[in-house]
């Protein structure tokens, strides 16, 4: 009898102590998700007034994308620890946390913080900008996007890839906007019976038609090789970068059609069959 009355007086107890204790958790719970919503509310309302300033302000794009994407995470670093603090952890408890998890965090993340460096090493020494035409870890496109911890670039095909900051930063970078103008290397192969010097007359008289190629510096013929089959020609010329491709395709074509027409033959490989006899 005495065991169920002190069994009675835990149950009372119990939800006594809910009755209590119940009113301020909801209250914390739902003060806590109107923190968060209206806290992710106010950073995308800050993350557009932070977006319209650098437009006003023509600031370098690649600074405008790579301070913005580090403006959000700290924001919502921010709003998390406010979630938190609300639903009842105390702030040193929070702070001692942080700290303990700090160092495992950090040797789990070494690859993001290499990125983020890599990012404000590129923002600093800007070997490149949003818009140049890189090349670099094996890919070919244009800067698209400078995060904090990758690049974006867009490719020939028009995708999207993503390099990581960090590789960018130490390793090598082919930047073909560094310069307003860029000089191209064409080689064509004539037959040893052609024309050298006519070969050589009708390229120069290519480029000198085509308004993209630039006229100084003055293009260029050399005999660059006597191959196995072929004289092998080096014809170099310049033009800017916005026209670059449009000459050098432009060349490409009227070579052949005016070496055909001139008689000049550009060797290519033949096989010959020899039919075995019965």
């Amino acid at each position: 009898m005495n065991v169920l009355n002190d069994y009675e007086d835990n149950i009372t107890k119990a939800q006594e102590w809910a009755w209590e204790i119940l009113p301020g958790l909801v209250t914390s719970l739902v003060t806590a998700a109107l923190i968060f919503v209206v806290g992710l509310w106010i950073i995308r309302l800050i993350n557009r007034m932070v977006k319209k300033f650098f437009r006003k302000a023509e600031y370098d794009p690649s600074l405008e994308s790579f301070l913005m994407s580090f403006i959000s995470i700290g924001l919502k670093i921010m709003l998390f620890v406010l979630v938190i603090t609300q639903l009842g952890v105390q702030s040193s408890s929070l702070v001692a946390i942080i700290g303990a998890a700090g160092l495992a965090i950090g040797l789990a993340l070494q690859g993001s913080l290499a990125n983020f460096a890599g990012g404000v090493l590129i923002l600093v020494f800007k070997p490149f900008k949003v818009g140049d035409f890189i090349s670099a870890q094996g890919v070919d496109g244009t800067v698209k996007e400078i995060t904090i911890f990758t690049t974006k670039l867009s490719t020939f095909g028009n995708q999207i890839a993503i390099v990581p900051n960090g590789q960018l930063s130490n390793n090598n970078i082919i930047n073909y906007n560094a310069q307003n103008t860029r000089r191209d290397k064409i080689a064509v192969g004539i037959g040893y019976g052609s024309n050298i010097k006519l070969a050589k007359e009708i390229l120069l008289e290519i480029c000198a038609e085509n308004e993209n190629i630039l006229k100084d510096p003055a293009p260029e013929v050399y005999v660059a090789e006597l191959g196995d089959s072929s004289v092998n020609l080096s014809l170099r010329f310049w033009a800017e970068n916005d026209v670059f491709w449009s000459a050098h395709f432009h060349v490409m074509e009227e070579l052949k059609n005016r070496f055909d027409a001139a008689g000049i033959e550009i060797p290519f490989p033949q096989r010959v069959i020899h039919q075995p006899q019965a």
